[in-house]
């Protein structure tokens, strides 16, 4: 069928240019970890094609390209051919600072027919800390810079009064200028290919349509077999020695998916704030993950989901909560609030809890003469399965990047890895066990400032059908004094010398445990993408 070529043609070109942004980023946080989305969206603002980047991300187009085109009519901006939008105001493009955001427009014969957006994760956008997300922030003034929507580009021009203002606020402007266009060139990339489908198939805007009503069709197909009914589920995020509930009631309906999270934490004086685009992508990829086969991942599908979260609380926060965390960590437990309600209205079909968290490290400091910023996300093990032993060693959920490679990190920057392997035993038993999380420890060579958000510190990941929770995950600092240390979600300083010990979270077992365990299968952790 004709728009079946042309949607198939339409995912490849969020594809290509995702790889265009990769090739040509300057951090290795996008290049090597390939921290970066892309999506094909419709003139009406409607996603018609994803590349299968980065959940988070993906899913919070959905609600930040509407955010933003909003924004945009509101300020009576009009995008121009060569234009191109810039911003990472987490409550209009819907993740956190660290995510800029571009919109660039496609013009074919002179009439506005698509976007190219795209997002990606700079490494540092400035504010008090390296890597722009502070474990300590009440605000979101106190995680990074706010950029309002902005055209980075006019006419097809670099706007050299924007940049500077970027240049001299992030705290590694030749990283940030390379990545900025790297998202640039990546933008033209898609914009060139979009026309070129325009050209070859005429005006396409139809088979777009009905791409995104078969999405819609084929996603309610399966949730229509799925029992009706209203099922609850309850989680945590451990933070500071509390346990923050978020609660769920997911609706499921001939109409769809509804998620209601009356009676979750209000939004608290720390980074663990979600914006509405974060939480709405979790519960999406939750969704996503328990349909059966393919189905184009598009508005047609998005269009099913239905959000009540009330404002104020810690899945839709008010401006200026601090929300860096929230894309980071939240989102994670959302999505695990979500897969234990669907393992309610689907059992059999919903593995245990995975490790829960992104583990995120974010280290900086002046060394040679430069200041320098490195992030990095540590992988897990994934949950028990119905029909097998979870994964070890592997990003789970929410992140979908890779891990950095030890030769690139140490190569540009003043840290030696000294242990990389997986955490053996620390999957949950049961009849199919959790996977193994990962022990990943280096030494700081020069006075470094480091920073650490995780959550899964305190409880678990649960387990299924009496399959028991993963061991929590574990910080520690040994100092070169001797003097050994535990730490959770906040900042220290290292001397050089000192060495950092990260364990990450097994996945829950699924199924009470047998007498003789079931076999875990290992993966190798160097460049594996994801699982669910």
């Amino acid at each position: 069928m004709r728009w079946e070529v042309v949607h198939r043609a339409t995912e490849y070109i969020a594809e290509e240019a995702g790889i265009a942004l990769r090739n040509s980023a300057f951090s290795p946080n996008i290049r090597e970890r390939m921290d970066h989305s892309v999506a094909v969206v419709d003139a009406e603002g409607r996603i018609v094609a994803q590349a299968e980047h980065i959940p988070v991300h993906l899913g919070s187009f959905h609600v930040g390209v509407q955010n933003l085109l909003e924004y945009l009519r509101k300020e009576g901006v009009e995008l121009e051919d060569g234009d191109a939008v810039l911003t990472n105001d987490p409550y209009i493009s819907g993740t956190h600072l660290n995510d800029v955001m571009v919109l660039y427009p496609v013009y074919w014969r002179g009439r506005l027919v698509a976007y190219i957006a795209s997002k990606a994760h700079y490494v540092d956008v400035g504010g008090p800390l390296p890597a722009s997300l502070n474990p300590r922030a009440k605000t979101i003034y106190e995680e990074g810079v706010v950029v309002p929507p902005v055209k980075i580009l006019r006419r097809g021009a670099m706007n050299k009064e924007v940049l500077s203002f970027i240049l001299e606020n992030f705290k590694t402007p030749v990283v940030a200028r390379g990545d900025l266009e790297a998202q640039l060139a990546a933008s033209r990339v898609g914009a060139a290919r979009v026309k070129d489908l325009f050209e070859r198939f005429g005006d396409v805007s139809e088979q777009w349509n009905e791409a995104i009503e078969y999405g819609r069709r084929l996603a309610l197909a399966e949730i229509a077999t799925w029992p009706p009914g209203r099922y609850e589920a309850e989680d945590y995020l451990d933070w500071g020695g509390e346990l923050l509930p978020i609660r769920l009631a997911l609706e499921i309906s001939e109409k769809g998916v509804r998620a209601d999270f009356e009676g979750t934490a209000r939004q608290v004086d720390a980074p663990l704030n979600a914006v509405l685009g974060v939480t709405f992508s979790a519960v999406s990829f939750a969704v996503r993950s328990a349909i059966r086969g393919y189905i184009p991942t598009n508005y047609g599908f998005y269009s099913l989901i239905e959000l009540d979260a009330p404002a104020g609380s810690i899945v839709n926060p008010l401006k200026p909560a601090a929300v860096g965390a929230g894309n980071l960590e939240t989102s994670q437990r959302v999505a695990d609030v979500t897969f234990l309600a669907l393992s309610k209205a689907l059992p059999g079909r919903i593995p245990a809890a995975g490790s829960g968290t992104m583990m995120n490290v974010m280290m900086g400091g002046f060394w040679q003469g430069r200041y320098w910023s490195y992030y990095e996300t540590i992988g897990g093990g994934t949950g028990g399965r119905p029909n097998g032993p979870g994964v070890s060693g592997v990003h789970v959920n929410m992140t979908n990047t890779l891990n950095t490679p030890i030769e690139i990190a140490e190569r540009e920057y003043p840290i030696r890895f000294t242990a990389y392997r997986i955490r053996e035993g620390s999957g949950g038993r049961g009849r199919y066990p959790g996977g193994d999380g990962i022990v990943r420890a280096f030494k700081a060579l020069a006075p470094t400032t480091l920073s650490i958000i995780a959550s899964r510190l305190a409880v678990g990941p649960w387990g299924l059908e009496g399959g028991e929770p993963g061991k929590p995950g574990k910080i520690t600092i040994k100092r070169s004094s001797g003097r050994v240390e535990s730490i959770g979600s906040e900042t220290v300083t290292l001397a050089e010398g000192d060495e950092v010990v990260i364990e990450t979270p097994g996945g829950g077992g699924y199924g009470k445990p047998q007498s003789k365990p079931a076999p875990i299968y290992t993966l190798e952790v160097k460049r594996l993408r994801r699982t669910v």
